[in-house]
């Protein structure tokens, strides 16, 4: 079989495109055709493990001997949206930022220490020839492909090295659509801007404008869709209105912290939002519970008014010394202390583990060295090579703010360099292992550091911690699906593969 290319682009970052390639995902899956994800590059440091053995089936990190590898969140959850097992081909490449200037890459699952040395625009003639025989497996083995593009496809001072928008278009000859955040202001100067900066091939590949997050009398649009397409030939294909609340994580960025639950909420979960933050995906459930407010804390008057039963989250960290020292520069450190030797509750996890512990050594110059919070008796120390697998563990005993999870199983994914252990600590500051070599707990209780991504999307936790109930995905992505299909122009859908 050779599949049939669905391409979202986008005028900005942020304007739409992960939303709209899940949803397309859920709604050709729903048709009883066999659907895949494609994106040749993402830039992102919220990433899922997967299988790394393209076509190997979901055996990775499971003692299969399969290898396990990595892929930008977005994929995964699209994967997932298709009713398809994700894996690396679905995202060939990788960018994880670790300065503004600087991002480790991720090829086909595994880092590539030879392309993140290369300079940005020497890395395309090495990179596409695994983008595009990713592309064509994938191709081969389904009905229809959904292909995200990133960014805008008319940035034209990258044309020349591009790999993820109109090369990857022209390649599979896809059918396009052309999203935009209307409630950014300026929505038809950004599609006809973009439309007009493309060369005419590119163009001619475009089917149709979305207008993205609308709120207001779709009425008062016209005469602007019909105006838009005497001057390019393209219809508006649809008006999706604004929707707070879909559950689909976000992929760039934090995500509104508007509570749940109608009324007050009960608990606070503040998250520490330093630049280089990653993982954030994971807190999407929290963010879904009746009665959490999940805050995103970038300085002390965020934590202001925390009680003892409010959390504190040091979430994944792409650069735990860099993202440390911004912490420290805040005055978010003395906060976090203040609210743990308060008998609050605090929970790093992965490099907010690394955090709460005495400090962090790096003899291969990977992350840097830094002393850390003191909370836990931990050191830390970088390897050269990156832990990449998922993982099941179990929990041992827990007391105090966390005593909820004694003997609970845990399923997950480790994504770090940090290799780290327990330190000799003075009487009363000592910690203890509940899980081995994944996570440790302080002799108070309050205070917990733990390895394993998607604590929070482990139903058995969420009953435990919250008594709540743990979101349902398909629900999610059958919800998207429904809403696409009731704002879309009748028959587009179809016509897109036809």
């Amino acid at each position: 079989m050779t599949a049939r290319c669905v391409m979202v682009l986008g005028t900005t970052s942020g304007a739409g495109k992960s939303w709209l390639v899940t949803a397309l995902c859920r709604w050709y899956a729903r048709q009883g055709l066999k659907v895949a994800p494609f994106k040749a590059q993402n830039m992102s440091n919220n990433a899922r493990v997967v299988d790394a053995d393209a076509g190997a089936g979901n055996g990775a990190g499971n003692g299969s001997g399969a290898r396990a590898g990595e892929i930008g969140s977005a994929q995964y959850f699209q994967a997932l949206a298709a009713r398809a097992v994700p894996e690396v081909r679905m995202n060939p490449l990788l960018l994880k930022p670790e300065a503004d200037t600087r991002s480790q890459v991720v090829l086909l699952g595994r880092v590539d220490e030879a392309l993140t040395a290369l300079p940005w625009r020497e890395r395309s003639a090495r990179t596409w020839p695994h983008i595009a025989a990713s592309l064509d497996a994938l191709r081969a083995e389904n009905d229809v492909v959904v292909i995200e593009g990133a960014g805008s496809p008319a940035e034209i001072n990258l044309m020349d090295s591009d790999v993820v928008n109109l090369r990857v278009a022209r390649h599979a000859q896809a059918q396009c659509l052309l999203v935009t955040d209307i409630d950014r202001g300026g929505a038809f100067a950004h599609l006809y801007g973009t439309w007009a900066l493309l060369p005419g091939q590119d163009r001619a590949l475009i089917r149709g404008f979305v207008l993205n997050k609308f709120r207001g009398d779709a009425g008062l649009l016209a005469p602007a869709p019909q105006q838009l397409q005497e001057l390019t030939g393209i219809p508006t294909v649809a008006v999706l209105p604004m929707w707070h609340g879909h559950g689909l994580p976000e992929e760039d960025g934090v995500f509104d912290d508007r509570v749940a639950a109608t009324g007050r909420a009960s608990r606070t979960a503040a998250v520490l939002a330093y630049p280089r933050i990653s993982n954030l995906d994971e807190f999407q459930a929290l963010k879904q519970v009746p009665g959490i407010r999940l805050r995103w804390a970038r300085g002390p008057d965020d934590l202001a008014g925390m009680g003892a039963d409010d959390w504190i989250i040091l979430p994944g960290s792409k650069h735990t010394s860099g993202d440390l020292a911004w912490l420290r520069g805040q005055g978010l450190d003395q906060c976090v202390s203040r609210h743990a030797q308060q008998g609050g509750a605090v929970l790093g996890i992965c490099g907010g583990l690394q955090m709460l512990g005495a400090g962090m050594a790096d003899p291969h110059g990977i992350d840097g060295e830094a002393r850390g919070l003191d909370l836990l008796p931990l050191s830390t120390t970088f390897a050269a090579d990156k832990t990449v697998r998922r993982c099941s563990a179990r929990f041992g005993e827990t007391t105090g703010a966390w005593q909820a999870l004694s003997g609970l199983p845990l399923q997950g994914y480790e994504i770090h360099h940090g290799q780290t252990c327990l330190v000799d600590a003075p009487a009363g500051r000592n910690a203890r292992e509940v899980i081995p070599g994944l996570a440790w707990q302080n002799a108070a209780g309050n205070v917990l550091g733990l390895y394993v991504h998607g604590l929070f999307e482990d139903a058995a936790v969420l009953r435990a911690l919250l008594g709540a109930q743990a979101p349902d995905l398909d629900a999610v992505f059958d919800g998207l699906a429904d809403f696409l299909e009731r704002h879309a122009d009748p028959g587009v859908l179809y016509a897109l593969i036809s």
